[in-house]
């Protein structure tokens, strides 16, 4: 018997698929590299907030944040197009630092590994 999952869930995954698509259609974004690495999506399905991290400098991470409050309608637009939903949930982009903190963690161990010997 196949497990069940919330409706939520099942829907932000779709979400999370379509939005990494749209993402890679922007136009300013072609010499960043970005990830959409979650979706966290209300019971409701009517807002939802999309995860994502930048492989790049400071200044990457800056345009990016730029680019995304130009283009959240965008966005949200073709989520509508693309997904068979009775109402497109409301979208918010959020910052993904997941990746820089585990590598501030292991450079931590890494450190206190060295100093014991």
């Amino acid at each position: 018997m196949p497990l069940s999952y919330k409706r939520s869930i099942r829907v932000g995954e779709l979400i999370q698929q379509t939005v990494s698509e749209v993402v890679r259609e922007i136009r300013d974004l072609d010499s960043i590299f970005v990830t959409v690495s979650g979706v966290k999506l209300t019971d409701d399905l009517l807002s939802c907030r999309i995860y994502y991290s930048v492989f790049g400098s400071a200044k990457d991470k800056k345009k990016t944040v730029e680019i995304f409050k130009k283009k959240t309608k965008e966005v949200r637009h073709q989520l509508a197009l693309r997904l068979n939903l009775r109402r497109t949930p409301t979208i918010f982009f959020v910052y993904d630092d997941t990746n820089e903190n585990a590598a501030k963690v292991f450079d931590i161990l890494k450190r206190i590994e060295e100093e014991k010997k």
